[in-house]
Order: C-alpha cells, then structure tokens, then sequence
C-alpha cells in the first residue's frame, strides 16, 4: 500500500491497533489508525509524497508550499528522499525547534505572517517569480487527497468488517477530503465521519453552520496544526454527497484527550489529534447517537490517530497548565 519512487518508500502502511482501554470506555470497538507512526511522524507524508513524486515524473525538482509544521517535515523528508530541492514557508506560530527539523533535512526554510495562510500567500507568490520552482497547496489539492486515501484502503485491509463511523480531525479539510475519498473508493459510502475542531480554529464548523465558506479573522485555539483560516471548498462540498457530523471541542478537551491518550498507549501526539481522540474521550458518539445523528447500535469506530512531529512533553505539560487543568 505504500507509495514509493525509484525503489524509495515515502510513506509505510501502518498499524491498526483496538484500543482496550477506549473500547472499555465506550462499549464499542475503538480502533487506531496509527498514522504517528509514519516516518515523518504523521499522515501528511501520504499526500506530501504522492505530490513530490507526481512532480518528479513531469520532470520538476524544487517544490515549495507553506506549513505550520507537519506538512513541512514531510516535504523536507520526501524532497531528501527522491533528491529534490524543498522550500518551505512556515507563519509566526511554527517553533523554531519544528524549523530546525525541516533544515535537518536539507530544506530551505522562510518565515512569513502570522498564521499559515499568510504564508500560503507568500508561498504562491515566490513561486510565480522564481522560474523553477513549482508550488502545491499544502491541502486544497487532488493529489494530496488522493495521497490521504490511501489511509481508509489499509483500514479496509486490515478490519474484519465495516466500521459504523470514522473520526478526524479537520485542519484546512486536506484530510476529511481524503478520508472520505478513500471511503468513497472502497464502497463505504454510507459509513459517517465525524469532523473534530476546536474552537477557536473551527472553520470548517463554522462554514457547513453557514452554507459556505467562512474566513475565520484569527486562530485562537493553541491546535495551531488546525489554523486554516479557511478550509477548502471541496471538504465543504462533500457534506453533500457523504454523511459528515461536524463537532467542535474545546482546546481543554483536546488537550486532556493527549494526556489520556499518552496515558492509555504511551504515545505523544498533537492537540490537532487530540482533537480526533476527544470524539472518544468526551462521548461525542453518543451525544451524536442521543440526538438521532447516529445509529444506536454501534460496533466499531476507527480513530484517524494523525499523530504530530512538533509535540514534546514539555509542550504538552505547558498546554495542560495553560488551560487550567489540574
């Protein structure tokens, strides 16, 4: 299932693990989609990859896109890999420590505005006046859905049977887009995704309360791996044609969900994945089933585990502080 170019695995098809402790918790089968497993430390690397190789085969070499972080160490691992040029440019809010991975790995690092679309639009414009260098958005794209996809066809590989609802997190929407790509693909038309936010970086939440997109004015939640001021239209297009159950939790939430979640697997992820996991720590399923958006008997819920490469336990503890919690 892993993609790979010229002999080179960029991404590797990752464990499916039940949770026992979140299956005790919630009655049901809880399973993990361990995508913090990935070489890069998170999912992105899917689609990240699936973009450099499609740009290396029309014969490109420098590629360059914007981050906050993940999509970043994943385009400077895939760029290392097939031995290609990456520039990435990274907003205010990315660490200088999740800077200092992406030169690690040879690549080319700008830091522009405060927040990840104002370096989208630095990045777009860089491109267009430096001849060579081709830009890919980093999660309005095909072929970054297409790269995520592939995350539901190892699910479909690896479980006995269907299971009655997906949750994910929802940053710019690149990955909702892909997981119900992937859904679509493998016949599970009719299996639910539910589309975790937290507040203060909920634009996709916003724009499917408002029928359309919604450009948030700030990101005020710390889950800064899910500050797209605006998600992309095809993430909102797909409320149309797949059942999507969107939630918004509050930064607290996704942050004792990473401390639960550490607790239960001895695994450091994200807030942005956090956020994913508060769909089990915080009974979102039958809070969903209660008002009639669920069907009651459910048996199994896949985790889309996203993971995250900027997390430290220090930052995570700084977090937990920060929000209050004892």
């Amino acid at each position: 299932m892993a993609i790979s170019c010229i002999g080179q695995t960029l991404h590797i098809c990752t464990p499916l693990l039940e949770s026992v402790p979140m299956s005790r918790r919630t009655g049901f089968k809880v399973f993990l989609k361990c995508d913090n497993l990935q070489p890069t430390g998170s999912f992105k690397i899917r689609g990240i990859g699936n973009i450099c190789q499609k740009v290396m085969k029309k014969g490109g070499n420098h590629v360059i896109t914007s981050s906050v972080g993940n999509s970043g160490i994943s385009l400077a691992y895939a760029a290392k890999q097939l031995g290609m040029t990456a520039t990435i440019v990274i907003p205010e809010v990315t660490s200088e420590s999740v800077a200092d991975n992406m030169r690690e790995l040879n690549a080319n690092v700008i830091r522009h505005g405060k927040v990840c679309d104002n370096a989208i639009a630095y990045a777009t414009q860089f491109a267009k006046e430096n001849e060579g260098i081709i830009y890919f958005h980093p999660f309005d794209n095909p072929g970054i859905w297409e790269g995520y996809a592939t995350v539901i066809k190892e699910v479909k590989d690896q479980v006995q049977q269907k299971p009655d609802v997906v949750l994910t997190c929802v940053g710019g929407g690149g990955l909702l887009c892909g997981v119900i790509e992937g859904l679509q693909s493998v016949g599970w038309t009719d299996v639910p995704v539910i589309a975790m936010e937290t507040r203060g970086a909920d634009s996709y939440n916003q724009a499917v309360h408002a029928g359309k997109l919604v450009t948030l004015p700030d990101i005020t939640s710390l889950a800064k791996c899910l500050g797209a001021l605006t998600v992309c239209q095809k993430s909102l297009d797909w409320g149309k044609l797949h059942p999507i159950h969107s939630v918004v939790v509050e930064d607290k939430h996704a942050i004792q969900a990473c401390l639960s979640f550490l607790d239960d697997h001895r695994m450091l992820v994200e807030l942005s994945c956090g956020a994913a996991l508060a769909g089990i720590y915080e009974d979102i399923i039958p809070k969903l089933q209660k008002n009639g958006k669920l069907k009651d008997n459910i048996e199994s819920a896949v985790v889309i585990v996203c993971g995250g490469a900027a997390m430290t336990l220090q930052a995570l503890l700084d977090c937990k502080t920060s929000v209050g919690i004892e």
